[in-house]
């Protein structure tokens, strides 16, 4: 029986790598800017600049500015739960990767291999 190691591949740490991080982690700016004279405020703005991917968007509850489509195919796919693949580290859908298997590497899960195995058990005493 062979034994394989696991390792995480190491990301990129250039730019790709910078923006993939930000968009996957998220980047908020909040700004008060203010403009007295002789201590009474003449003018105030506050900013608010969200920097993020849809999926990390919808999972910290930020709201999208009034007339944003999200029925476009990249708010559906935030939508669905992933979870991290613990061979490639890609984030795949969370049934496909605990019911079937990882897409990117092949990974299984016990669930998908117990699945798999009473499949082709069936499949044998049919025969």
């Amino acid at each position: 029986m062979e034994s394989t190691t696991l390792k995480p591949e190491k990301e990129d740490s250039g730019l790709a790598g910078a923006i993939d991080k930000i968009l996957d982690k998220g980047l908020v700016i909040n700004a008060d800017i203010t403009v007295d004279v002789a201590g009474v405020e003449l003018l105030g703005i506050k900013i608010r600049a969200a920097l993020a991917s849809f999926e990390t968007a919808a999972g910290y509850g930020l709201e999208f500015p009034s007339g944003t489509n999200l029925n476009t195919a990249a708010w559906k796919e935030a939508m669905i739960e992933k979870e991290e693949c613990p061979q490639c580290g890609k984030r795949v859908d969370r049934e496909e990767l605990l019911n079937i298997a990882c897409p990117w590497c092949g990974w299984e899960s016990a669930k998908a291999k117990k699945m798999k195995e009473r499949k082709v058990g069936a499949k044998v005493e049919v025969q």
